[in-house]
């Protein structure tokens, strides 16, 4: 239970002030996509060598894109690293490492982790899940974004100095 505060989901969790209900669709979601039969787009057996070391490649670096992501910011995040989408009440707004290319890594990594399964296993359930979970992370990280606002009066300002660099 420390663990849950320390995350800052309180103990009125059920009103969803912090955002505990995109972190619950978020956890039904991921099991979803786990327990979601393979259904192979393409045969494996039928595909010439060439195509299935593309394949093999595809999902190694998706994979290690996936773990640099999930990796680099959730060390980069340390303290501030929480489940809910609303920043933490002792929470810093980390610009920094992987935060200064990508906003929202940990999402990134998880939609780069399906894409990975999906072209692993040549399935096309996985990828249509991999796409809803892109749905639900591109909406969470709207909600985000606009407590990060509210909370970093400079967020803004951070993203239009990206939006500028790229």
């Amino acid at each position: 239970m420390n663990q849950f505060k320390e995350w800052g989901i309180s103990a009125n969790w059920w009103r969803g002030e912090k955002g505990e209900y995109w972190v619950v669709g978020q956890t039904v979601l991921s099991v979803a996509f786990v327990l979601l039969p393979v259904y192979p787009a393409i045969a494996l057996d039928n595909l010439s060598p060439i195509w299935k070391y593309a394949d093999w490649g595809l999902t190694g670096i998706f994979g290690l894109i996936a773990l640099l992501l999930l990796l680099s910011g959730s060390i980069k995040l340390g303290t501030n690293l929480t489940p809910l989408p609303h920043p933490k009440d002792d929470g810093e707004l980390v610009t920094g490492g992987v935060y200064a290319l990508v906003r929202h890594p940990i999402y990134s990594g998880v939609i780069f982790l399906a894409i990975a399964y999906s072209c692993w296993k040549l399935s096309l359930a996985h990828a249509i899940g991999a796409m809803i979970l892109l749905l639900f992370f591109d909406i969470k990280a709207r909600k985000e974004e606009s407590w990060l606002s509210t909370k970093f009066s400079d967020y803004d300002m951070i993203n239009i100095d990206r939006r500028l660099k790229n």
